[in-house]
């Protein structure tokens, strides 16, 4: 379960599969794995192991490990007495050593085994990486991952014991081990090669707890928003042993033994550690009152009581520190937002062809009765469109209410006119078919309704025999006859100076394309017989 390791690696890979194998086949299959492994990183809990220190003190022991001290890495939820057990099937023979203090003179030139072994907590050291504040399942692996360095704390009493308060003298004896190489490596035991001490003053100690129990309270509100089936009882046990004075004592402890005029008065340089201490004191209700919440949408009807005396107590809590400490507050969800795209900005540019208005034209072609017309150029001849009160009533008459009404209509009618203007441009040319189609008489005595053609303009190719036929139309537009029908016996009627698919007179190539050859020198008198 060490995806980190397998990503790290997954990227030398890659490395060579995009640019020295170019194998995109094997790329893409390990591209997919790492996507699990982050997805993995986020969403799977992985159990913490624990790390055990174990000196080897005798002259009963082999050379390589004789009075030293390693680092052995737990197995998964092994204890402290699971691993002795382990340890001492090994050596049989060895004794096991009662007191963590390191041994004397002694038993280290003694000629038994003696075996002293006690848990130490790893030191987290994140990688530089990590210049921000980040998830805490993300950090979660490298609190025991990727470790050197072991800590182990032991209590000290100075001064006169005070059975009323056991933090105002309880000082902290803390021991560092540094191994050879991180934990875990080829080996799940490192040999340590420096230990040094140091000690931690009551005050300091009272910081570093007040510091965990919000991380704690805070690392456990997020993994129920992360995953809401986890089980409510932890969450209640760490919620009910902060709030509830009655079984640990909060920190009015620190309050009794720190916040005095006699301690401000013996350790004058402790000011910036106390209102450090008071900082975290306020810190701490927001962090509770969003666990309390969560404890209140998943608790069962049988702790519904449990739930309320813990109401109870976290508000006379919360009232007694926003006012001895001040408020702190803290902006729920903002890791869950996503920079999601606001609906303003999402507009829909495209009109429903429902909504669009009909222009004459197209009213005028769909309905088979009425003969078509093409509207003015003004584009206000809209007459189908217009309300029906628009002619029953006199412009004389209006009043200020239709007088605005009249406005809006003309807006209208001046938003139709410009769709009706586009309508017909791209639609002329059905238009003029249909106004020819309409204009055609198909029978014998279609020859006197075509218009005569003067004799000047009517050129006689006889080499070809071809025959090109001119329109009568202004001198500017002889040179340029517009396009005769196509190749068919249907001879339509075509007026001078018409535009044809948007194509004017003056847009025509000088020269026409042929006629088709007569099938007979008579005039067009066998369209009956071939229709």
């Amino acid at each position: 379960q060490m995806w980190e390791e397998a990503i790290a690696l997954g990227k030398e890979l890659a490395e060579q599969y995009e640019n020295e194998m170019f194998d995109y086949e094997q790329l893409s299959e390990l591209l997919r794995k790492q996507a699990q492994f982050y997805e993995n990183i986020v969403k799977v809990i992985r159990p913490k192991p624990d790390y055990f220190a174990v000196g080897y003190y005798g002259q009963g022991f082999p050379t390589f490990i004789r009075n030293k001290v390693f680092i052995y890495r737990g197995k998964e939820y092994e204890r402290r007495e699971d691993f002795e057990a382990r340890l001492l099937t090994q050596f049989p023979n060895a004794e096991k050593m009662k007191t963590t203090s390191p041994p004397g003179d002694d038993i280290k030139t003694s000629s038994g085994q003696y075996i002293q072994c006690f848990t130490v907590k790893p030191k987290l050291d994140l990688p530089s990486k990590f210049h921000r504040p980040v998830s805490e399942q993300i950090v979660s692996f490298y609190r025991v991952n990727e470790v050197q360095r072991f800590e182990y704390s032991r209590p000290v009493r100075k001064g006169e014991k005070n059975p009323d308060n056991e933090f105002a003298n309880m000082w902290i004896e803390r021991t560092i081990y540094v191994t050879a190489y991180k934990l875990p490596g080829i080996l799940r035991w490192f040999e340590v090669k420096s230990v040094f001490m140091v000690e931690i003053s009551p005050l300091e100690n009272a910081i570093e707890t007040m510091q965990l129990t919000n991380d704690k309270i805070n690392n456990m509100v997020q993994q129920h928003l992360n995953d809401p089936n986890l089980p409510i009882n932890p969450l209640s046990m760490l919620l009910n042993g902060i709030v509830d004075p009655a079984v640990m004592g909060g920190f009015a402890n620190y309050e009794k033994a720190f916040f005095t005029e006699k301690y401000m008065h013996e350790h004058p340089e402790d000011h910036d550690k106390i209102e450090k201490l008071k900082d975290l004191i306020a810190w701490q209700i927001p962090f509770l009152a969003e666990g309390i919440r969560i404890h209140g949408e998943k608790v069962t009807e049988a702790l519904r009581p449990f739930h309320e005396r813990m109401e109870a107590c976290f508000r006379q809590l919360k009232d007694k520190v926003e006012k001895q400490y001040g408020v702190r507050a803290i902006l729920s969800g903002l890791e869950e937002r996503r920079g999601s795209r606001p609906r303003s900005m999402v507009r829909s540019f495209t009109m429903p062809s429902s909504s669009r208005p009909l222009s004459v034209a197209s009213v005028s072609s769909l309905s088979s009765d009425s003969t078509p017309s093409r509207p003015g150029s003004d584009g206000f001849v809209l007459e189908p469109l217009l309300p029906k009160k628009m002619h029953s009533r006199s412009q004389d008459k209006l009043d200020k209410d239709d007088l605005d009404k009249d406005k809006k209509e003309k807006k209208k009618e001046k938003r139709n006119s410009k769709h009706q203007e586009i309508f017909d441009k791209e639609f002329k040319s059905t238009d003029i078919s249909l106004q020819q189609a309409e204009a055609v008489i198909l029978s014998e005595t279609i020859s006197p309704l075509r218009p005569q053609r003067p004799k000047s303009q009517v050129l006689n190719v006889m080499s070809s025999e071809r025959r090109f036929s001119v329109s009568p139309a202004s001198p500017s537009s002889q040179l340029s006859p517009p396009p005769i029908t196509p190749r068919t016996k249907l001879a339509f009627s075509i007026q001078p100076n018409l535009e044809l698919n948007g194509m004017s007179s003056s847009d025509i190539p000088d020269v026409p394309p042929p006629l088709p050859l007569k099938g007979s020198t008579a005039d067009y008198g066998n369209l009956m017989e071939s229709q």
